[in-house]
């Protein structure tokens, strides 16, 4: 090839790459500018990517998440909550609650997760526990039940305090608690909410932080973070085709191009895998005094991200109870099958019997007993 061809070509191939959409180029290494990330696959706890996952950090208002966990699980929306001059008066974001003012606790969830209230927050741990830090107790307790075991909650809503703080793996798993609850995924979905302002001619109208749910195909939460200790921190959520990936971004200056960053390189790098699907017959039991031989079926779908090439590397491990009686109705649990990626242990499934299975007859039991003791 001539030397002009062969430069043509060149700057051809050049233009070629270069205008490829960011999407396609993805699968690079992700270079974020946040101290610490995490990107997680919420149904699994998969990691697909991490730096200083494990550091304790300050966490600013992303606190939040936790507080309305509690609001949600311990107290009831329509609750009415007198706002104290203590939580009225609280530093930095506000929703300009007035002291003596009564809210429903829905009004406060929704002012703490869209607006980040400070107040609001103050109020609602005030309401259920009675005191702040009887709160905290609670929300300290919940984070160990969860496995964040590298956090500490000092208060509601995540202003600088030296025993306050969390690290971006902890505050995924928290999260992923959190979106498996129907009204918290509504909530930090809502682009708006309003709420009474009585004595003011108008309502405040409460518009959510997120920017993620405008910028992002398929963002659908969960919340932002900003103090001067904490630097921009944000914890945010998007679904593609029902799968569901959490990112985690703390002391990111550049905290919304480093959120969507990390979740291209998710869904453009994994491929959400249905690795088992329910009622796929895996096995055939022997059934203790049965007519017949127990269908053991997968009673649930399993999915897990992969990267390519492995797949192949999946094995599963059986286990099935002791004794499986007759008789034996369809569904009834029959053991268990573990599933490993090489040598990790990434998922357990319920085993059920696929079909049911009668019990033999006495008289025909007795006869297959008599024909083995005379053999």
């Amino acid at each position: 090839m001539a030397r002009k061809d062969m430069g043509l070509a060149l700057l051809l191939a050049l233009i070629l790459l270069f205008s490829l959409p960011a999407a396609s180029r993805a699968a690079e290494d992700p270079d974020p500018s946040a101290l610490a990330a995490i990107l997680m696959d919420r149904r699994t706890g998969r990691v697909l990517w991490a730096k200083n996952s494990h550091q304790q950090l300050a966490i600013a208002s992303t606190t939040k998440i936790m507080t309305a966990i509690l609001a949600l699980e311990y107290g009831r929306e329509d609750d009415l909550v007198v706002v104290s001059k203590a939580a009225a008066d609280t530093e930095g974001s506000s929703i300009w609650l007035e002291a003596g003012e009564e809210k429903t606790l829905r009004e406060l969830i929704y002012g703490l997760l869209l607006r980040s209230g400070n107040d609001a927050a103050v109020a609602i741990a005030e309401h259920l526990a009675g005191s702040v830090d009887n709160f905290c107790v609670l929300m300290n307790s919940k984070a160990r039940e969860l496995g964040a075991l590298n956090t500490c909650f000092a208060n509601p809503h995540g202003l600088p305090h030296d025993h306050h703080y969390s690290t971006a793996y902890d505050l995924a798993i928290i999260s992923a608690y959190a979106l498996h609850n129907d009204r918290f995924r509504e909530i930090i979905a809502t682009p708006e909410y309003t709420i009474s302002w009585p004595g003011h001619p108008w309502d405040r109208a409460l518009g959510n932080q997120n920017r993620l749910l405008e910028i992002y195909p398929g963002g659908d939460g969960i919340k932002t973070g900003w103090t001067k200790k904490a630097g921009r921190c944000f914890v945010g959520s998007a679904t593609r085709e029902g799968w569901q990936l959490i990112v985690v971004v703390l002391n990111a200056p550049e905290m919304w191009e480093d959120a969507v960053e990390l979740l291209d390189y998710g869904f453009n790098t994994f491929t959400c895998e249905k690795v088992l699907y329910q009622g796929q017959v895996v096995l055939s039991a022997p059934v203790l005094k049965g007519q017949s031989a127990a269908d053991v079926a997968v009673s649930r779908d399993f999915y897990f991200p992969l990267l390519p090439g492995e797949r192949s590397q999946i094995r599963f491990h059986f286990i099935l109870n002791q004794k499986i009686k007759a008789p034996l109705s369809a569904g009834s649990k029959v053991g268990e099958v573990e599933i490993y990626l090489q040598d990790q242990l990434i998922g357990k499934v319920d085993l059920h019997a696929g079909r049911a299975v009668k019990k033999i007859p006495v008289l025909i039991h007795f006869f297959f007993l008599w024909e083995t003791f005379c053999q």
